[in-house]
């Protein structure tokens, strides 16, 4: 039989609930599907930061990277550990050391579910580069806590980094419905988004079957809540995918249903995969937690392991779920409850 080693990192608040819903479906659809899946957690989170002063171990990367894929919760408690040490101690190492640099979100309404739009026929899919741009962490600050202060961030766009996002976009738009949306700023951006707008006119010669447009990121964002139907997969930069993926997360009903994956096309390194709310502090502990988006962030590794049936048999099962008005309205049913509506429908 035929088994995959899972990394699990439930992290903080309530992404303990939620990735333990998640893997409750994943095994149960396993054991269905003639597969076995094996997780081991690990303690990395805010707690683990108070404790140790690290956010993962020393050899958090390196043990990380014998595994075939990793599931995480949420990391992040603000109250007690700032969100800037939460992320750069731990979810962005992990996607840069392991190449992920294709992050998928996608955008579309499960049956049952109300969004905020009188639209219901949208199915984004939006690929986000995920390992340079805004996010480089390049730069720093010079005379501290005076009145001369300068804080200088600035974004690296390589050729190679943004040529590989793009053609992976590419790549999506032509195994979909044929569109892509370059997302760009280069009427104020006059070097990195120019750099990017030549780079998408010269791999649009190399896929004719795939008609691509360029929106500037404001007309882009006014398009996903006007006229979403009208879209197929968006491909942006760091900075604008993160911003771009809560737009269509609010559109399709709420953070809630927000799945998403790390990918590292080459599988040179394990993907990760993850929902994109947060820790909900708010929310902790008090068994309310939606899992729909971690349980299709499963789905999502499951597809990317090669177990497509398997997955196929998850997002049915949420469509089946959500059908019946179970997860559909915030704070109403339990985590718990949630997650048995899914695992029965599996059955």
């Amino acid at each position: 039989m035929k088994s995959y080693s899972i990394a699990l990192i439930p992290g903080d608040g309530i992404g303990r609930d939620v990735t333990a819903a998640a893997w409750t479906v994943l095994e149960t659809v396993a054991h269905h599907s003639g597969f076995a899946v094996t997780g081991t957690e690990f303690p990395w989170s805010c707690k683990f930061y108070k404790e140790t002063g690290r956010m993962m171990s020393e050899d958090g990367i390196e043990t990380l990277r014998g595994f075939d894929a990793i599931l995480l919760g949420a990391v992040g408690w603000p109250a007690e550990v700032p969100d800037s040490v939460s992320l750069h101690g731990l979810l962005l190492p992990i996607r840069k050391a392991f190449v992920q640099y294709a992050n998928i979100r996608p955008h579309r309404l499960l049956p049952g579910v109300t969004g905020p739009l009188r639209k219901e026929n949208f199915d984004i899919l939006c690929i986000r580069e995920n390992t340079e741009g805004e996010y480089s962490g390049a730069g720093g600050r010079v005379h501290q806590g005076t009145r001369e202060e300068v804080a200088v961030e600035t974004s690296i766009f390589t050729r190679a980094g943004v040529e590989r996002i793009l053609r992976f976009g590419f790549e999506q738009a032509g195994a979909r419905r044929g569109k892509l949306a370059s997302v760009t700023k280069s009427n104020a951006q006059k070097y990195s988004m120019v750099f990017w707008d030549e780079i998408t006119r010269k791999l649009a010669a190399e896929y004719a079957d795939v008609e691509v447009t360029s929106y500037h990121v404001d007309a882009l964002a006014a398009r996903m809540i006007m006229a979403p139907e009208s879209l197929d997969v968006l491909v942006a930069s760091n900075l604008f995918g993160d911003i771009l993926t809560d737009i269509g997360a609010a559109i399709q009903g709420g953070l809630g249903y927000a799945a998403s994956a790390n990918i590292n096309p080459d599988r040179s390194a394990p993907s990760m995969f993850e929902p994109v709310h947060g820790s909900a502090p708010d929310i902790a502990h008090l068994g309310i937690a939606n899992p729909i988006a971690t349980i299709w962030s499963g789905a999502m590794m499951l597809e990317h392991l090669g177990e497509t049936a398997a997955a196929g048999r998850i997002m049915k099962a949420l469509e089946a779920t959500t059908a019946r008005g179970i997860g559909t309205t915030a704070g109403k049913d339990k985590t718990d409850t949630i997650t048995a509506a899914i695992v029965a429908a599996l059955s």
